[in-house]
């Protein structure tokens, strides 16, 4: 209570001081006040654990002449000024796509990233359409809420997936993938954006070739002359920013000169210099300067939402609309998947991560807006299911795996058989007698280490794991993999573990999901009595506990790392002359990874 009573006064006292000031100062105070606002309410959502931008929201809405109390009469003030970040944040979401990434991503992820906009548009307006949204009298209703609907956010996915250590699993490669192809689908309708209100052909396809011939201006100078200059002032931190925002903004002039959208120009000043080596650097000097005028941006779509008891329909509208959301994401995204054999785990864990609508979607209906094309009842919908789906959707990926177990059994009963149920060689009798539960770097790097010093042991060893990508390259080395998560007693009985010499576990606890190693090692004393057992551990204090429960060894990576860096450095110490970097260049050499 006292937290609640102490941001509650953060925000209204200096709202009061800052209204009773030099009304020349306008733009000042209410500057002022939407910061200090934002400040209090994220505080306040940092301790819930919720997003951010929902906190923006709300301190817009607490904030404004709408809703609020009114601490904050101009809206025009705040907005004008915001588009400086909706321009930053296009620049950096263009920066943060890797095109070389695209070209080298597998079938899976490509295939997915193209269907899964168009699946879900099309869904999308039949919905909308049965809802009785239409187009035509100059509005367009029905385009902007199915287009809308059909991204997923960006920053709440990273961020949760970066918390729980999934962003380098397979699913959480094939999730960024697929946001990835949706900033890439953003980019055409930002092209089509400006004609909706002539919707010709040509005028449509001129609105592309202006856009292409932004797309070449810009990959010319980049390649032939920001390239030479960022490599001038590559020393000189100071100006690689103001040159950046330089290149930003120039860009942006070009569009409009172009007569498109400075977000388009924006984006694609970003993504022409994403691949220099100056990208990285440039993103951490900039996303300061970004999240502080998006913040000013956010707390304005709060400030222009309508008062929802006015109208319900709006609210009741949202509602339904985030329920077809969500069910949208599973019917685009888990039959492809399923057809090119990613299993029922990949393919439901993918539309779980993508469950919520994007704040690329607030820009898009806030431009819409802008140009008259949609009205205020359909961005505060937009803005709404934002809000509904952020929540939601937040604790979907948080409890992702439960959820998707306890969908894959609902899914097999009506008959969509995960991978290991579907028919395969009857060879899941043969035993081995080293089997590897999970399969990530380390055991891949352990693999390649015995296919190199004795191939022969690799016909002992059998691989439990759901990753489907890798069973194919294991069985043309000769080593025998299991489709099933590790997690499940079940899958531990389908893999024959009873009659295994040696079991070995080389994820540790914090990559492991469902399980742990202690629990792990539980379940082999169940299954395999007699067999050895090898697990990993990130702390001493957890690997007595593992010896206690009856691991017979326990792997601790960064013990082995210490142990190898000492008897570098000691060497070095005792001028012993040995060339070890030619060794180590010799050793990377003859590694070709299965897990990247």
């Amino acid at each position: 209570m006292r937290k609640i009573i102490l941001i509650i006064s953060i925000i209204f006292i200096p709202g009061i001081i800052f209204a009773s000031g030099d009304s020349g100062h306008s733009l000042i105070s209410n500057i002022g006040i939407s910061i200090v606002a934002a400040t209090a309410l994220a505080y306040l959502g940092n301790l819930i654990k919720q997003p951010l931008l929902l906190t923006y929201i709300a301190a817009g809405i607490l904030i404004g002449p709408k809703i609020g109390f009114g601490l904050v009469s101009s809206e025009k003030d705040i907005k004008d000024i915001s588009e400086i970040g909706l321009i930053l944040l296009l620049f950096m979401i263009g920066l943060e796509i890797d095109i070389k990434k695209l070209k080298e991503s597998g079938k899976s992820l490509i295939t997915t990233g193209v269907t899964q906009f168009i699946l879900c548009v099309s869904l999308g307006i039949v919905f909308y359409y049965l809802l009785g949204y239409s187009m035509g009298n100059g509005k367009y209703d029905l385009f902007y809420l199915a287009i809308c609907t059909g991204i997923s956010s960006t920053t709440i996915v990273v961020k949760i997936l970066y918390e729980k250590f999934e962003l380098d699993t397979i699913a959480g490669r094939l999730t960024l993938g697929v946001l990835v192809f949706q900033d890439l689908w953003a980019i055409i309708i930002l092209g089509i954006q400006p004609n909706l209100a002539d919707p010709n052909a040509l005028q449509i396809l001129w609105s592309f070739g202006k856009g292409g011939i932004l797309v070449v201006i810009s990959l010319l100078l980049s390649k032939y002359v920001l390239g030479y200059i960022f490599k001038s002032i590559a020393k000189l931190p100071e100006l690689v920013l103001v040159a950046s925002l330089g290149w930003c903004f120039f860009i942006c002039g070009i569009a409009g000169y172009f007569e498109l959208s400075l977000e388009m120009g924006a984006l694609i000043a970003g993504i022409a210099i994403s691949t220099f080596p100056y990208n990285l650097d440039v993103i951490a000097k900039i996303v300061s300067l970004r999240d502080f005028f998006i913040t000013l941006f956010f707390v304005a779509l709060g400030m222009g939402i309508p008062d929802p008891t006015k109208d319900l329909n709006i609210l009741a509208i949202a509602g339904i609309s985030s329920v077809f959301l969500i069910l949208s994401r599973y019917l685009s995204i888990f039959p492809v998947l399923y057809t090119l054999k990613n299993g029922n785990r990949i393919s439901l864990l993918v539309p779980t991560n993508l469950a919520q609508i994007s704040e690329f979607s607030l820009v898009i209906a806030a431009i819409g807006l802008s140009k008259g094309h949609i009205g205020q009842d359909i961005l505060s919908i937009v803005i709404f299911i934002f809000v509904i789906t952020s929540i939601i959707s937040s604790y979907m990926i948080k409890f992702s795996h439960p959820l998707q177990k306890a969908m894959n059994k609902i899914i097999q009963k009506i008959g969509i058989k995960d991978i290991n149920n579907l028919p395969q060689e009857d060879d899941s009798k043969i035993e081995k007698e080293i089997v590897i539960l999970g399969f990530f770097r380390v055991a891949s790097s352990l693999i390649q280490t015995i296919n190199n010093m004795n191939k022969e042991i690799l016909e002992k060893i059998m691989v439990v794991d759901f990753n489907p990508f890798v069973h194919q390259t294991l069985h043309s080395m000769g080593v025998k993999a299991v489709y099933g998560d590790i997690s499940h007693m079940d899958t531990l009985h389908h893999a024959h573990l009873e009659n295994a010499k040696l079991v070995i576990s080389t994820i540790p606890d914090t990559i492991l999901k469902g399980t742990d190693n202690l629990k792990l090692i539980r379940k082999i004393k169940q299954v395999s009595p007699n067999a050895k057992i090898i697990v990993t551990a990130e702390s001493a204090a957890r690997a007595l506990r593992m010896y206690s429960e009856g691991a017979d060894y326990v792997f601790l990576p960064r013990l082995l790392s210490a142990e190898h860096l000492f008897s570098y450095i000691n060497d070095f110490l005792n001028h012993i002359d040995k060339d070890f970097k030619i060794e180590e260049i010799e050793k990377l050499k003859m590694i070709k990874d299965i897990v990247s």
